[in-house]
């Protein structure tokens, strides 16, 4: 889906058109997930803050500027998600991330293969990976997911953030650094 394609749907969707947003959906599904792994390590969970992002975005897209960007929009929502459900499960005192990461054995986003082994290579992959983002501080997180996982320039990362792009190139090389050193 091309820029104009989407804002086309986009603007469909301002008038309650539940097909265009399954077009968003389609397009933006799996890279939420990758940003909500990301965030809180588990692959059930991902998936479900990714579906509730995607519920809370069509049932507030009418306040969404069609001049801007789609997904720094939607982000926003999906990292606050994420966040509340960092937040309630320290409330709940729940295990750690990285135990909780190790006890996921089945990936819940769809794996466009049809060899099972390559289906427990994918299931594998995003353990790993759910694993090195988790042990990387929030901020130095957030960025390797913009800038690996959804291939944001560092511009793109500061305005999104608000933040000086120098801090994105130190904040990007300091987890790259960590994620090495712990490999």
């Amino acid at each position: 889906m091309n820029p104009i394609e989407e804002g086309s749907a986009i603007e469909r969707c301002k008038n309650g058109d539940r097909e265009a947003f399954g077009l968003i959906v389609q397009k933006y599904m799996k890279p939420a997930y990758y940003v909500a792994l990301g965030y809180v390590g588990r692959p059930d969970d991902a998936l479900d803050i990714s579906q509730d992002a995607f519920i809370n975005a069509f049932r507030h897209i009418k306040r969404f500027d069609s001049s801007k960007s789609f997904f720094p929009w939607f982000y926003s929502i999906l990292k606050n998600l994420c966040l509340n459900h960092l937040s309630r499960s320290r409330r709940r005192k729940e295990d750690s991330i990285d135990q909780m990461v190790e006890e996921e054995g089945q990936s819940r986003i769809p794996v466009e293969t049809v060899n099972p082994e390559q289906g427990a290579v994918q299931r594998d992959i995003e353990v790993r990976i759910g694993k090195a983002l988790q042990r990387l501080r929030p901020k130095e997180r957030e960025i390797i997911i913009l800038q690996h996982f959804q291939d944001y320039s560092y511009q793109e990362i500061a305005d999104l953030l608000g933040i000086p792009i120098g801090t994105v190139m130190s904040r990007l090389y300091s987890a790259r650094r960590d994620i090495w050193m712990r490999n």
